[in-house]
């Protein structure tokens, strides 16, 4: 019995063997002495059992025969993508309310005061800040819920806050905000546009709306041409009509300083004219012709905008002053002026007010072709509401 003790299976280990020919397997069912569990509720054992034991089956994991997760029925490229789709549509959500937020802040307390400007203007950054980590921690407790529902869904909840914030940037309000923003962080440069912008404005509210309106029903004809030359040479269709507003008001004729045709077109750059010649395929441009006309005038704009660094009203101005006295570039350095604000005081000969003219002209195009009519810049809220369309070419 000691022997049975240190091997408990050594009874029935001449029984694992296969049975010899004439012999039942009934012998295969002793029983084990109760010594080979020390156990008081031991059960007894069989050589059957022992050989259903030897070779136990092994389970599969959970995961390799059943979902791991929400996320198990996607590629794992595919679930990458989601996640990039939801981040971002998020981070557009955020740039949102963070432009609107900032651009209240900067209406609401502008100025130089330090208690009614400077530290009210900080507290509403901080509480932006405070606020976007909220928003942020909440948004991941519910994206865990989203998540079981199916792994699309946190991309599908930020598509639906997205949308939300085109829509409301879209409407006037935010583009007044934005604009706020940008009178705060733009700095003296900024302020400079900004007073030349409401000059535009008040010139449209000093114009006779009625004979802005006859005017541009005579351009309805050159419109087309127009829209291709602006297409073609990189410049705003609607800067293009209003300078054909201020130039011939649409009355195509030859003037006494040498101007010719639609854009009183007098000297037009050398490269600007090898320009037209190539997307015209012709040798020489003729003046007279009106979608010629157009695409000089589109061509010389681009020159001088291009002079100017991109600056539309010095670009304005260049294209008004022509090549003469060495065009307005030798102008500026010759008496240190830097943008347009400056060199307006040294424009004597020629009309200062040309880009204000042209823009006001655009801009009375852009109302006529959008809203159908020219709303009176003084009644109700149609200051803010204009203001809010913005300029045409100085849309910031």
């Amino acid at each position: 019995m000691k022997g049975l003790q240190t091997n408990p299976y050594q009874l029935i280990q001449p029984y694992a063997i296969l049975p010899q020919p004439g012999y039942s397997l009934a012998i295969l069912s002793v029983r084990v002495p109760r010594i080979v569990s020390h156990s008081s509720k031991s059960k007894p054992i069989t050589a059957a059992g022992i050989r259903r034991s030897a070779v136990k089956p092994t389970r599969r994991p959970l995961e390799a025969t059943s979902s791991s997760g929400p996320n198990s029925s996607l590629p794992r490229w595919r679930r990458y993508l989601w996640i990039a789709a939801e981040a971002g549509l998020l981070l557009w959500v955020a740039l949102v309310v963070t432009l609107t937020v900032m651009g209240r802040a900067g209406s609401w307390f502008g100025g130089t005061s330090l208690t009614e400007s400077l530290l009210p203007f900080a507290g509403t950054v901080l509480i932006l800040a405070i606020a976007g980590s909220v928003l942020f921690w909440l948004w991941r407790r519910v994206r865990r819920v989203l998540v079981r529902l199916g792994p699309r869904r946190p991309a599908l909840a930020a598509l639906v806050l997205a949308l939300g914030a085109l829509v409301f940037a879209t409407r006037p309000a935010f583009r007044v905000d934005l604009a706020s923003l940008r009178s705060l962080v733009g700095g003296a440069e900024q302020a400079g546009k900004d007073s030349i912008a409401h000059q535009v404005f008040a010139a449209y509210r000093r114009t006779d709306l009625e004979q802005m309106r006859i005017l541009l029903e005579r351009s309805r004809p050159y419109l087309p041409a127009i829209r291709s030359a602006a297409l073609a040479c990189g410049v705003d269709e609607e800067v293009m009509v209003g300078i054909g507003a201020a130039e011939s008001s649409f009355l195509p004729r030859d003037s006494k300083d040498g101007g010719r045709g639609l854009f009183q077109i007098t000297a037009a750059p050398p490269r600007a004219a090898a320009t037209v010649a190539r997307l015209l395929r012709v040798g020489k441009p003729d003046v007279r012709n009106p979608r010629h006309n157009a695409y000089l005038a589109a061509a010389t704009l681009r020159h001088y905008l291009d002079e100017m660094n991109g600056d539309l009203f010095l670009g304005l101005l260049a294209y008004n002053m022509g090549p003469r006295n060495g065009g307005l570039r030798s102008v500026m350095k010759q008496y240190g002026a830097r943008d347009f604000l400056t060199i307006q005081p040294y424009l004597q000969h020629l009309p200062r007010d040309y880009p204000i003219r042209v823009l006001n002209a655009a801009l009375a195009f852009r109302l006529w072709r959008e809203e159908g009519a020219l709303p009176r810049y003084e009644d109700g809220e149609n200051a803010r509401v204009i203001q809010s369309i913005g300029i045409p070419g100085f849309d910031w």
